[in-house]
C-alpha cells in the first residue's frame, strides 16, 4: 500500500499549528459594538452568504453537517422519515429533536482588526434575514459590494429579563470602498476562507454509530422507552431540554460501524456548541 501523502500534509499542518479552525472565526461579544464590512463569497450560485443544515446536539456533538444537503447517505435523515412515517404523537415528537437547524456564514472585514483578514462570521436565522432585508431595500443593495457596498454596525447585548444574547445589525449612512488600498483589496477578496474546510462531513458510519449510541444511551432498563436528550428551539442563541417517548424497534439505525468524533461538554446557547465545533 502506498503512502497516503494528502493524510501527511494534513498530518503536518494539525502538528505545526496551521490547521487551527477558530484562526478565521469571529463572533460578537456580549455588550460590545462592533463595524464590519461584510464580502461574498464567490462561486456561490449567486448567494452572498453560505448556508449549513446542522443535526445540533445529538450525544455529546455540539454540531454534525448533515450529508442530505450533499446529496449523500443520511441515516439521520432517514430515521427522520422513519419515525415520521410511524405516525403517533411520541415518534413525531422525537423527529423533531432531531430535525436539522440551519447556521449560515459569512466573510468579514472587521474594523479595528483588519490585520487578521478575512474572518468568518456564523449566525442564524434571525440575523440572516435581517442581513437579506437590507440588501433587498433598494436605498441599501449590495452592501457586499468592494467599492460601493457599506460597512455594518453589529451590536451583541441582552435585553432585560431575557437569558439569552440577541445580535442587531444595522447598515451604515454612507456606501464606501472595502479599503483604499487596491493590493489590500485584491488580497483580502481573493483570500475569503472555505467554509467547507472548517467542518468534518462524518461518513454513513460515522452517523450510524453516532445516533444509535444517542438513542441507546437514553433507553431506560425494562420499558423499552426512550427519555430525549436537548433540542433546539426557534431561536438562534437558545436551547433549551424536553422529554418524549418511543419505542426501542422504531428508534434503532440498522448499521454499527465505528465511530470517530470528539466530545463536548452541555452547551447554554447554539452559539456556545458551534464556537466549539469550530474551535481548535
Amino acid at each position: 500500500m502506498g503512502i497516503n501523502f494528502d493524510a501527511l500534509r494534513k498530518r503536518l499542518d494539525n502538528l505545526s499549528g496551521n490547521n487551527k479552525k477558530s484562526s478565521s472565526s469571529w463572533k460578537p461579544k456580549e455588550g460590545e459594538e462592533y463595524t464590519i464590512r461584510l464580502l461574498s463569497f464567490p462561486n456561490n450560485e449567486g448567494q452572498p452568504f453560505k448556508e449549513l443544515w446542522f443535526y445540533y446536539n445529538i450525544g455529546n456533538n455540539p454540531g454534525l453537517l448533515a450529508p442530505y444537503q450533499f446529496g449523500k447517505a443520511d441515516p439521520i435523515q432517514d430515521l427522520i422519515n422513519k419515525l415520521r412515517d410511524e405516525g403517533t404523537k411520541e415518534s413525531y415528537e422525537l423527529a423533531k429533536k432531531l430535525y436539522p437547524k440551519m447556521r449560515c456564514y459569512a466573510p468579514v472585514v472587521v474594523r479595528g482588526e483588519e490585520d487578521k483578514g478575512v474572518q468568518i462570521w456564523a449566525f442564524g436565522k434571525q440575523v440572516y434575514q435581517s442581513l437579506l432585508a437590507i440588501m433587498l431595500d433598494e436605498d441599501y443593495g449590495d452592501i457586499t459590494d468592494p467599492e460601493s457596498g457599506r460597512d455594518v454596525k453589529v451590536r451583541c447585548f441582552k435585553p432585560n429579563g431575557k437569558k439569552y444574547t440577541e445580535t442587531e445589525v444595522m447598515p451604515r449612512g454612507k456606501s464606501s470602498a472595502l479599503t483604499t488600498n487596491v493590493a489590500t483589496a485584491k488580497q483580502w477578496t481573493s483570500n475569503i476562507p472555505d467554509v467547507s474546510k472548517m467542518f468534518d462531513l462524518k461518513s454513513t458510519d460515522e452517523l450510524t454509530k453516532i445516533v444509535n449510541d444517542w438513542i441507546n444511551g437514553g433507553m431506560q432498563d425494562g420499558d423499552g422507552t426512550y427519555k430525549g436528550g436537548p433540542a433546539t428551539t426557534d431561536d438562534d442563541d437558545t436551547t433549551t431540554t424536553t422529554t418524549t417517548t418511543t419505542t426501542q424497534k422504531t428508534a434503532a439505525v440498522t448499521n454499527t460501524a465505528p465511530a470517530g468524533g470528539k466530545k463536548s461538554g452541555n452547551y447554554s446557547s447554539i452559539d456556545d456548541a458551534f464556537e466549539d465545533l469550530m474551535g481548535d
